[in-house]
C-alpha cells in the first residue's frame, strides 16, 4: 500500500542547470507488489535465459485435486513442499528410466496458485529439457513426439502426492479444519487415489525461451497486474481476464472485500521458495551444463551482468526520465530522505 509513496522515503533529483527538480519515492520491494516487480523479473529472466541449453524443451503442468484446496489453505508450506517434491520425483523417476529416456534432465519449476479470475487453483509449471545426460556422460535426446506418456505421469504423480500428504499427516505436520478429522482425510485420500488427476504435457518447443518468459510472470508481481484493473468504485473492483474456455477477454466485478481476500490468498508466506531448479538446471549444476554444451557443440555459458535501473527503463522505452527534458543533461541526486514516521508523514501530506 505504501509502495512509491513518501512513507517509504526517497530522493530528490534535479537538473544540473536548474531547469527541473523532482522527487522519487522508494519502492516496497515486496515480491507480490505489482508496481515494483518488473525490474526484478527482468533480472531473473536475463540470468536464467543464459542458463538455457539450445535444445528442445517441454512445458509440463501438475495440478492437485480441488478437493484438497482447503487443506492447502491451512497448510501452504507443507503442501507446497509436497507438490514440488512429487512433481520433481515423478519426472526424474521416469526420465532416468531406460524405458523412457534414461538420462538426467534439467527442470525449472514455478508455483502458481491462482486462476485467471483470482480463484484458488494450486499447480506447478515445469520447464523440462528435451534431453539429458546419460550415466556415461553422453547427451541423449527425446526422440518421440512427446516427453512421457500422460497416463503414466498422471498415475505416478497422484500416488506420490497422496503419499506425501499421508506421511505429513502421520508426522503431525498438518492442521485440519473443524469439519475434517484424520480418518475423514484418510478416506478422502483413498477416494482421490481412484480419481483422474490433471497433468498436462504441452507440445515440444524448439527452445525454452518462450516457456521461461511465461514462468517469469510468477517470479514477482502477484496474480494481477495494474493494467488489468478497469475501475474501482462503490460497486467493487472490476478487472479484465481472458477466459481459457473460449479465449475471449472478459470483465469481472468483485466487491472490494472479496477482491482483497482473493488477492491476498495468493501472497506466499515469508521465506517460501516458489521457484525451484533441479538436475542440469540446478543451482549447483553448472558443471553438468558445461558437459551438455560440449556434447551439443555449444559455446560456454555466458556470464550476465545485473541489469541496472537505467538500463531497464531504457529497454522499456522510458530512458528519458533520467535526463532533463529541457537541456538533456543527466539528472543528479541532491538529497535523500528516509522512511517517515506518522507525524512527519502527516506533515508532508499537508505540505503537498
Amino acid at each position: 500500500m505504501n509502495c512509491r509513496s513518501m512513507a517509504l522515503g526517497g530522493h530528490v533529483k534535479k537538473c544540473p542547470n536548474g531547469h527541473v527538480e523532482g522527487v522519487w519515492y522508494n519502492s516496497c520491494g515486496h515480491r507480490s507488489c505489482p508496481q515494483c516487480s518488473q525490474l526484478r523479473k527482468e533480472r531473473w529472466l536475463e540470468k536464467h535465459k543464459a542458463r538455457l541449453l539450445a535444445c528442445d524443451h517441454f512445458h509440463v503442468i501438475f495440478t492437485i485435486a480441488h478437493e484438497l484446496d482447503e487443506l492447502w489453505r491451512l497448510n501452504p508450506r507443507v503442501m507446497t513442499e509436497v507438490l514440488f517434491h512429487s512433481a520433481r520425483d515423478t519426472l526424474f523417476s521416469l526420465l532416468t528410466d531406460e524405458r523412457h529416456l534414461g538420462a538426467r534432465v534439467g527442470v525449472m519449476m514455478a508455483l502458481h496458485t491462482w486462476g485467471r479470475t483470482l480463484s484458488f487453483h494450486p499447480h506447478v509449471h515445469c520447464l523440462v529439457t528435451g534431453g539429458g545426460l546419460t550415466p556415461s556422460g553422453a547427451w541423449r535426446t527425446v526422440t518421440n513426439g512427446y516427453l512421457l506418456p500422460v497416463r503414466v505421469v498422471r498415475a505416478i504423480f497422484r500416488g506420490k502426492f497422496l503419499d506425501g500428504v499421508a506421511k505429513a499427516l502421520e508426522q503431525g505436520q498438518l492442521k485440519l479444519g473443524a469439519a475434517m478429522s484424520e480418518q475423514k482425510l484418510k478416506n478422502l485420500l483413498n477416494q482421490l487415489g481412484r480419481k483422474k488427476w490433471n497433468v498436462c504435457i504441452r507440445e515440444r518447443y524448439s527452445h525454452g525461451t518462450g516457456v521461461i518468459t511465461y514462468l517469469a510472470r510468477y517470479v514477482r508481481g502477484g496474480p494481477l497486474s495494474n493494467p488489468k484493473l478497469e475501475s474501482v468504485d462503490e460497486a467493487g473492483v472490476t478487472f479484465r481476464y481472458r477466459d481459457h474456455r473460449d479465449g475471449k477477454v472478459k470483465s469481472m466485478t468483485l466487491k472490494a472485500q472479496e477482491f482483497i481476500g482473493r488477492a491476498l490468498r495468493h501472497v506466499p508466506d515469508k521465506g517460501m521458495v516458489v521457484l525451484r531448479h533441479y538436475g542440469i538446471y540446478g543451482r549447483c549444476g553448472k558443471s553438468l551444463r558445461d558437459r551438455c554444451r560440449a556434447e551439443l557443440c555449444q559455446g560456454e555459458e555466458p556470464s550476465v551482468k545485473e541489469l541496472t535501473v537505467e538500463q531497464y527503463w531504457a529497454k522499456a522505452g522510458h530512458g528519458e526520465k533520467f535526463y532533463c527534458p529541457v537541456c538533456g543533461e543527466r539528472m543528479i541526486c541532491v538529497d535523500r530522505f528516509g522512511r517517515a514516521g506518522p507525524e512527519l508523514l502527516e506533515y508532508r501530506r499537508k505540505a503537498a
